[in-house]
């Protein structure tokens, strides 16, 4: 397991002025989650986790939180003021090291603020910084937002021939 990689820690500010922190997420990081996903409405949940949740519990959390930094990165987005919670962002490399994939989910009050944007720029930073040819996801047709900022940042996108309710994500580095 690599060391806390401090370098990516980054203080940015969004459109609208607020500071945010933004660093790699770690373990002790669990307890902040429980107000985040309380101010993350269920249909933004589901978005995420392409299913209804209605409970976190610290083996579903400690499994987000606790990563091998050699094999991934997820990046926590902090209020500077209050220290709250507001967005959490991960790439997840394949065994190959060839392509990873990504996940972002924002606090619900913040979406269109810029805060998806700067995390998946920096997801994008990250993973060619890492030397990934590829980042890729999945998204549901129905989350429009992540299409939209996707397309802009130049993913293909394709309906997934499986499941038709999901598009497959695709940037070449």
């Amino acid at each position: 397991m690599q060391s806390y990689p401090k370098e990516w820690e980054r203080h940015v500010t969004l459109p609208d002025g607020r500071g945010i922190y933004i660093r790699p997420l770690r373990p002790d990081d669990e307890p902040l989650y429980g107000a985040f996903l309380a101010a993350t409405t269920a249909e933004d949940i589901r978005l995420r986790f392409f299913a209804t949740v209605k409970e976190f519990g610290h083996a579903f959390l400690a499994r987000l939180t606790h990563l091998d930094h050699a094999r991934a990165m997820a990046f926590i987005a902090l209020d500077e003021t209050t220290g709250e919670m507001l967005a959490v962002a991960r790439l997840h490399a394949d065994a190959d090291n060839h392509s990873g994939e990504y996940a972002i989910l924002v606090r619900s009050d913040l979406k269109a603020h810029g805060l998806g944007w700067m995390l998946m720029q920096l997801l994008i930073d990250y993973g060619r910084r890492r030397g990934l040819a590829v980042v890729e996801g999945q998204v549901l047709h129905g989350n429009t937002a992540m299409l939209d900022m996707c397309r802009e940042l130049g993913f293909e996108i394709r309906s997934n021939p499986q499941e038709p309710e999901i598009c497959d994500m695709r940037l070449v580095l």
